[in-house]
């Protein structure tokens, strides 16, 4: 009974639809009989017509208009409106149907372009947001990857070149005592061989901050600065307040990533001699900002938008946060980053725009 039942209901709908739509044109029809043929109620006439357009389909839309214009010159005549001829109500009746077909025509390609536009528009939200989605798991298998290449550093090559190390020192100690000339060439074997492991453990964590896992986000950012005042012999200081223990490890590495991207910046294109790395989560937010007194921003930074500036944004976006990144007027330039951990990031949308 219930398959059956379905498909009648839309003709059902429809034949609703016509009974209400005569209805209604015969209550116009009426008050045009009872205000007199010298008042137009054009407006009213509409009404029918645009009803069943929206209920019933343009077919008896037309038919609809045709009616009206029908009624209308009946109406005018029962209320004593008089013609010399024939022409002049023939005629009358071919304009008014003239008006009413035109709005059909009109509201029907108005209806038929709102409909392209909801289709296209929504068409047009799938693709963002499967673009989106994709993006995301682009960058999600790059930081996978990332990790990965860190580990291996780590753990493989890193091992693999201490015992290089130890099997070296054996052999310069062995060459020492023997007191053969080729014993310092051993020594310096030994020294480039811990070069290469200290290099290697820098490339690992700036794959894969280890510290990030075990003392969280303000440990991470803190190794960080340090690592970077040795590396680039520079003054590279992080300043915490607050605990940003409460969000997750995704949104973790995309602050830091954030972070190492502004100070990599500030140094590679600033040239930056004193960078500071703050973390406030004193607050409902938290705050992160990369401030250093480098030559700043180009002036066509904006325009061309670097690579390294786009994904900062991006990451920015991920988790729900605002970045922006500003020339300081005394020279430099400041990276702020500010996360809401309460709101989605849908909703940061909604308070952008």
């Amino acid at each position: 009974m219930e398959k059956s039942s379905q498909p009648q209901s839309k003709p059902q709908s429809k034949a609703v639809g016509i009974i209400i739509g005569l209805l209604l044109l015969a209550a116009v029809g009426y008050l045009d009989y009872i205000t007199g043929y010298k008042i137009t109620v054009l407006v009213f006439y509409l009404i029918p017509i645009l009803f069943v357009l929206r209920r019933v389909g343009l077919s008896f839309a037309f038919i609809m208009a045709v009616m009206s214009a029908v009624v209308w010159l009946v109406s005018d005549i029962a209320a004593g409106d008089q013609y010399p001829d024939l022409f002049t109500p023939a005629w009358n009746l071919v304009v008014r149907m003239s008006i009413f077909l035109q709005v059909v025509i009109l509201a029907s390609a108005r209806d038929g372009l709102k409909i392209q536009v909801r289709q296209r528009t929504a068409k047009l939200q799938n693709e963002i947001e499967r673009r989106i989605s994709l993006e995301k798991e682009l960058l999600d298998a790059g930081e996978r990857e990332q990790r990965r290449i860190g580990h291996d550093l780590h753990d493989s090559l890193g091992q693999q070149l201490t015992a290089t190390a130890l099997a070296a020192k054996v052999l310069a100690k062995k060459l020492n005592e023997k007191s053969l000339p080729d014993a310092a060439a051993a020594d310096q074997v030994v020294t480039m061989v811990e070069d290469s492991i200290e290099l290697t453990r820098k490339l690992a964590r700036s794959l894969h901050p280890i510290e990030l896992e075990k003392n969280g986000l303000a440990g991470a950012l803190q190794n960080l600065a340090a690592n970077i005042s040795k590396a680039f012999d520079i003054s590279c200081r992080f300043e915490n307040s607050g605990s940003a223990s409460l969000i997750g490890p995704e949104t973790e590495i995309h602050l830091y990533r954030i972070a190492q991207e502004s100070v990599s910046n500030a140094i590679r294109h600033g040239r930056a001699r004193n960078v500071t790395i703050s973390l406030d989560a004193s607050g409902d937010k938290i705050l992160l900002t990369v401030t250093d007194d480098g030559a700043g921003l180009p002036p066509d930074a904006r325009v061309k938008q670097g690579m390294g500036l786009r994904i900062m944004e991006y990451r920015a976006d991920m988790i729900g946060a605002k970045f922006d990144i500003q020339n300081l007027p005394a020279g430099g330039a400041r990276a702020v980053c500010v996360l809401n951990p309460n709101q989605s990031p849908a909703e940061t949308d909604a308070d952008e725009n």
